[in-house]
């Protein structure tokens, strides 16, 4: 069982389809990185993906009826499985990632109660979302709301408030030291 207190923390980004979230992302983690952040990212696709490539042993390996398959090469592993239901970000982090990660990013996860930032191209109004655990607001579009509203290009102040919300925390392998 997962102790609760030392789960790597969850944040979501959220925003419209084209609302620049990986974008955002994409530029948010070499910050977060140069503090000393080990992230991992968990994206949710609403209408289904395949990344397996047609041909591969993996696929072939799939195709014949494997459930799950791994493919371990020096420095990287990628994981293909069948999953019953939708799985939850926490589901996710606590099956497949260990306790070296500081922070997960979720792009998407809007209904899930994550502490969240919203991405924003027009209005607010664009996409539905709980104000419970708001972080803030980006957009290129000055916005008045009760959380820090920052610009899409002010990177640097995105992974601050980043880091002043998920502050790193000593690691596990590093508490037996």
């Amino acid at each position: 069982m997962t102790n609760h207190y030392m789960s790597i923390p969850i944040v979501s980004f959220i925003g419209r389809s084209n609302s620049g979230k990986t974008t955002l992302i994409e530029r948010v983690i070499p910050e977060l990185v140069k503090a000393g952040y080990r992230v991992a990212t968990v994206k949710h696709a609403g209408h289904g993906f395949d990344l397996d490539t047609e041909g591969k042993d993996s696929w072939r390996h799939k195709r014949a009826g494997a459930s799950s398959v791994i493919v371990v090469s020096k420095g990287s592993l990628a994981l293909f499985a069948d999953v019953s239901e939708q799985l939850k970000v926490e589901e996710v982090r606590d099956r497949f990632l260990d306790r070296s990660y500081d922070l997960i990013i979720a792009e998407g996860w809007k209904s899930e109660g994550y502490p969240k930032i919203i991405v924003v191209r027009d209005q607010l109004g664009e996409i539905s979302y709980s104000s419970d655990g708001l972080l803030a607001v980006v957009s290129d579009k000055p916005i008045n709301q009760p959380v820090p509203v920052l610009h899409l290009d002010d990177i640097a102040g995105v992974a601050a408030l980043l880091i002043r919300q998920f502050p790193l925390r000593r690691r596990e392998h590093e508490l037996d030291v």
